[in-house]
């Protein structure tokens, strides 16, 4: 399968499948009002959890009807003897699982109804209501872990941001067709439910994130639109991807902006975003992976990918001070090579505890020797002066200690997540490979003992470990942020 091929397919199914990264979609700068926080802690004990989608999979012999999967944090780490599979068929659960639903293609975590528990919301993109495709459901937290959901909407796009957009001290639910507007109800959902329009014509929002880039104490919404017209995914400049900024204020989100440079000029997007406090200054700083350029020749600097850090201010995202960071750049292991994909998977957090926040990224379609498209994940340091390669540290299957076996389109770091789950203060790893084992996929854990994640002790979680059907499932396509 040629590079150009893997570059155009494989794009337009991710950008359902991760809204990431998406999932999608991405991990965000907390802002400083706690219910705006993203926590993702579904049991109450203390210790953040993990969740995990199976879009793609088998429930109930319904193909690709999708389920999700959570293993719960302790003060060990991640404790795989407490974990749970939830579909459609899950008792409490709205609908039934059904061919092509493919529940489980977006997921956000946060506490909708403030009682102390984080909740789960899932996007169905397959899903019909009403006649209209698309659907979301909030999963509830509780002292036992999740169980019963609440529908949300119908008719909508999956992909999903969470934040505290007003400053009133309720979460509300983002999309790029709708605004959730908290509190939430176990019984009627959301309090109101707006139009929120982040596509403009011709181009559609492939990413999404929320944090409070500005310091002001309200989370802002970050969107990328991509030029939903071409068929050439790997086109990545300034025209094809764009980066829209929504302020935050006590009457809700500003009207779209889309962010351009000193000259004027349209400021470049990419595929995957987070937001985090990469310089420790107390602004949010977006962090975009611009990892589906192949075959750009003219600019060395997006040959097989790369990212970059706009760093936030009390004027919101500032281009000008752009940060950029490729397989080239000093410290950061490997190479830049046509088709690499540096820059997907991209998630947030403080590995280390020093408060300046960390990036993973997974080269997904990164070669090693002649096996095609194995993948790769790399963990970058942030620092005073932003992102750096000084630090960094790099594992594939084929990593000492690392479960497994690197194979051909394994896509190891197609979706990555940062979150500590035995709350000693320093994020974990955790990398997903929907391509595993005939697309398959799995979900890899890593230690983390202090100062960033390490091989030794890391775990491989698939279809045996879950009890589920392994048969085409893309497990890892999301993590919950």
């Amino acid at each position: 399968m040629s590079k150009r091929m893997i570059g155009t397919g494989l794009a337009a199914a991710i950008a359902v499948t991760a809204a990431v990264v998406a999932p999608v979609t991405a991990q965000a700068a907390a802002p400083q009002s706690a219910a705006g926080r993203i926590h993702a802690d579904f049991d109450g004990d203390g210790y953040q959890d993990v969740a995990f989608a199976a879009a793609s999979a088998t429930v109930g012999g319904k193909a690709r009807a999708g389920y999700v999967a959570v293993v719960y944090g302790s003060a060990k780490g991640l404790n795989l003897s407490h974990r749970q599979v939830i579909s459609q068929n899950t008792a409490g659960i709205p609908g039934v699982a059904e061919a092509d639903d493919r529940f489980g293609s977006g997921l956000s975590a946060a506490d909708l109804d403030g009682d102390g528990y984080a909740d789960l919301v899932v996007g169905a993109s397959g899903e019909e209501a009403g006649g209209k495709r698309g659907t979301l459901a909030v999963v509830w937290g509780g002292k036992q872990g999740l169980s019963g959901a609440t529908a949300l909407a119908s008719g909508t796009r999956t992909d999903t941001a969470v934040g505290d957009f007003d400053g009133d001290g309720d979460p509300d639910v983002a999309t790029p067709g709708s605004l959730l507007t908290g509190p939430f109800s176990r019984t009627t959902g959301a309090a109101a439910v707006s139009a929120l329009s982040l596509d403009p014509v011709d181009y559609r929002t492939n990413a999404l994130a929320a944090g409070d880039i500005d310091h002001d104490g309200i989370a802002d919404l970050v969107a990328l639109n991509v030029d939903n017209t071409s068929d050439d995914h790997s086109n990545a400049d300034s025209y094809h991807r764009r980066v829209v900024y929504l302020r935050g204020t006590a009457q809700g989100l500003s009207a779209p902006v889309t962010l351009k440079n000193e000259d004027g000029s349209l400021f470049r997007g990419g595929e995957r975003l987070g937001i985090g406090d990469v310089n420790r200054d107390g602004y949010g700083d977006l962090v975009i992976g611009r990892s589906f350029t192949h075959d750009i020749v003219d600019d060395d600097l997006l040959i097989g990918g790369q990212i970059g850090v706009v760093y936030g201010g009390a004027g919101g995202p500032d281009p000008a001070g752009e940060t950029v960071v490729t397989q080239n750049t000093p410290g950061v292991p490997g190479a830049t090579e046509p088709g690499d994909s540096f820059g997907g998977g991209i998630s947030v957090g403080d590995v280390d505890g020093d408060g300046y926040a960390d990036v993973a990224t997974g080269a997904f379609t990164e070669d090693l020797g002649d096996i095609d498209d194995a993948g790769q994940v790399t963990v970058l340091r942030g620092g005073r002066g932003g992102l750096t390669g000084t630090g960094s540290v790099a594992f594939t299957q084929n990593t000492a200690r690392v479960p497994g076996t690197a194979e051909r389109l394994d896509f190891f770091g197609v979706t990555t997540s940062l979150t500590d789950v035995n709350r000693d203060g320093r994020a974990e790893l955790f990398a997903g490979a929907t391509g595993e084992n005939g697309f398959a996929g799995g979900v890899w854990a890593f230690r983390n003992p202090g100062t960033g994640p390490v091989a030794t002790g890391s775990t491989a979680i698939g279809a045996g470990t879950l009890g589920t059907t392994a048969n085409s499932a893309n497990l890892g396509s999301h993590f919950a942020r």
